[in-house]
């Protein structure tokens, strides 16, 4: 009876897993399919068009990528400055970080249209172009992500039967410290090229200012913590049992609350000096178009500022808001919002927005118009749920947190 009996519960637990699964296995076939008929038929699939060739999937990828620095960032706190304290969440912090980065060279697999040319950046290089340096960033760190994540992989109990590949993965992860340091530099000098790609452009007012690669370098970091201890928190509510110690878990709560506000004091200085103080007849133009064109001015205060950035900020360093998981499971989903829509705002308030010297003003075209199709849509939401699922999986059968602890210790 007793057999019987557990077995019903094992099944009745599963059910909310099997279903999910299944959600998910659904929307990466529908999103396969979208796949496809890009590569058959190209890009005319899409809405994009010269006066707007980046949009959806670029603001995936570049949200991808800065939800990932998680990664670098408590991979070189653990294995290069030696912040033991943070170590629980190290492994799962690298794991998500290769599921956003193949996440973004997918969406980029989509976006670039002739995707068999990927590998033109290392043969032809153009080492004036911010682009190439990020490609070569991108390629070197996420061949670093791979070494980091395969020890994780060789220690499931799939490679019980083959011993010499995990003794391989233990002899990668001595070279961990190693890793951290090339991944840091790396992951850095991509994060902030991906805000100069945009800075440099001197045609183009509402980009060109030096701002940029730093606030990218910033809302990267927040963002990746923010994921990485939310994901954690939500894996450890679905399998009832604490991952981490709540310490480690109130002390990142409350680093990523500091490290929002430096990037608030950034973000508001950088619209002060762009938008308030300076009326350069480019950003003045440009932002005037904006507001009477798109919801841009409402998306940067509303969902950027307040929702993104002053509220979590406040929930994570308010003493009793960080002791609720409640509370600190809106906080850090608010500021992965928050990033998302900065990625999207910054991108296409560029394109949407022509600059006074395009031929289109001549025209009297004032404004470009995108909107993704439903390819493109499908597309980003099966690339979704091949991160979800991953994570999904890997939290289920790797080790991602091999310093579960029964008993906790409190913290601030």
């Amino acid at each position: 009876m007793a057999t019987i009996a557990s077995t019903k519960t094992r099944s009745s637990t599963n059910r909310p897993l099997s279903i999910w699964l299944a959600i998910l296995v659904g929307f990466l076939l529908v999103g396969f399919y979208a796949m496809a008929q890009v590569l058959i038929k190209g890009l005319q699939v899409t809405n994009l068009s010269d006066r707007v060739p980046w949009g959806l999937w670029i603001t995936q990828d570049l949200s991808s990528i800065a939800l990932g620095a998680g990664a670098f960032t408590f991979s070189a706190a653990v294995y290069l400055f030696r912040v033991k304290r943070l170590e629980p969440l190290a492994r799962a912090a690298v794991f998500i970080g290769f599921l956003g980065y193949t996440s973004a060279m997918l969406a980029l697999a989509m976006d670039i249209g002739r995707p068999d040319r990927f590998w033109h950046p290392l043969v032809f290089w153009n080492v004036h172009s911010v682009l190439w340096e990020i490609t070569w960033c991108v390629i070197l760190y996420s061949s670093v992500l791979v070494m980091e994540v395969l020890p994780l992989l060789f220690e499931s109990r799939f490679f019980d039967q083959w011993p010499w590949l995990r003794n391989f993965g233990h002899r990668i992860h001595r070279l961990t410290p190693v890793l951290a340091l090339l991944g840091m530099a790396l992951s850095l000098l991509h994060q902030s090229s991906l805000g100069a790609t945009y800075g440099v452009l001197s045609g183009r007012a509402i980009w060109f200012k030096p701002s940029l690669p730093v606030m990218f370098i910033i809302s990267a970091v927040a963002g990746g913590m923010s994921l990485t201890l939310l994901a954690t928190i939500l894996t450890s509510k679905l399998r009832q049992r604490p991952l981490i110690p709540e310490s480690t878990k109130r002390e990142v709560a409350r680093l990523v609350g500091y490290i929002l506000l430096a990037y608030i004091y950034i973000k508001l200085w950088d619209w002060a000096a762009t938008s308030y103080y300076s009326h350069a007849p480019g950003t003045a133009s440009a932002l005037e178009i904006l507001q009477a064109t798109t919801p841009y001015t409402t998306t940067f205060w509303w969902i950027e500022i307040i929702m993104g950035g002053i509220i979590p900020a406040v929930v994570l360093l308010y003493q009793p808001f960080r002791r609720s998981d409640r509370a600190l499971v809106a906080g850090l989903g608010l500021i992965v919002l928050g990033v998302v829509v900065n990625r999207w705002n910054v991108t296409l308030s560029g394109l949407v927005a022509p600059p006074n010297w395009s031929p289109g003003i001549l025209g009297n075209v004032v404004a470009a118009s995108y909107s993704p199709t439903l390819i493109e849509i499908t597309v980003a939401l099966g690339i979704l749920a091949y991160g979800l699922l991953g994570f999904t999986l890997g939290a289920r059968y790797l080790p991602l947190y091999a310093h579960e602890s029964p008993h906790l210790s409190t913290g601030n």
